[in-house]
């Protein structure tokens, strides 16, 4: 029985360049604001109170700090990892679902790769208060301040996610 990741057509291959072009755009544009806009630690600035505010900071690592001081060769990898992304849904296009998350994922490791490459440092400018709740509940610290390419790298990947388990279920009889 097919399932979500392969039951659908797949769409012209400039779609999902289109779409990583486009969440790239997105996510530059708005680190562009962040460091016109804010400053670097200020209290946070409301943006949906209670769910999101605007907080400036910089990530030489990943998530959490992992990696801190290594941004040059992380960006390098997330290149890598990006256009092999990029260059699987063009080659060998998947259905609809998989090259919309599979571009989300590439857009967000090529967002962040800019970042690395031209500023030895990736901006990131969301912070969100719920999500530090949760994670100061595990003993986790906060949750890290992000941006769109970081949306886009685990909301690709928990989409992914969640549809291997729905493509596993069996039919009810």
């Amino acid at each position: 029985m097919p399932t979500l990741l392969d039951r659908q057509r797949s769409f012209p291959a400039w779609v999902p360049l289109l779409i990583a072009a486009l969440l790239i755009a997105a996510d530059q544009a708005l680190k562009a604001w962040a460091l016109a806009h804010l400053t670097y630690g200020a209290a946070p600035i409301p943006f949906i109170p209670g769910v999101l505010d605007w907080v400036l900071t910089f990530n030489t690592g990943a998530a959490w700090s992992l990696f801190s001081g290594s941004a040059v060769p992380l960006a390098a990898a997330r290149l890598l990892v990006g256009l092999g992304i990029l260059t699987y849904v063009v080659v060998r296009p998947p259905g609809r679902f998989l090259s919309v998350v599979l571009s989300m994922i590439a857009a967000g490791a090529i967002g962040n790769t800019i970042d690395g490459l031209r500023l030895g440092r990736v901006t990131d400018m969301l912070h969100a208060p719920p999500l530090s709740a949760v994670t100061r509940a595990l003993n986790a610290g906060d949750f890290p301040i992000f941006n769109i390419a970081d949306a886009c790298v685990v909301g690709g990947t928990l989409l992914l996610l969640i549809a291997s388990f729905i493509g596993d279920r069996k039919p009810k009889v």
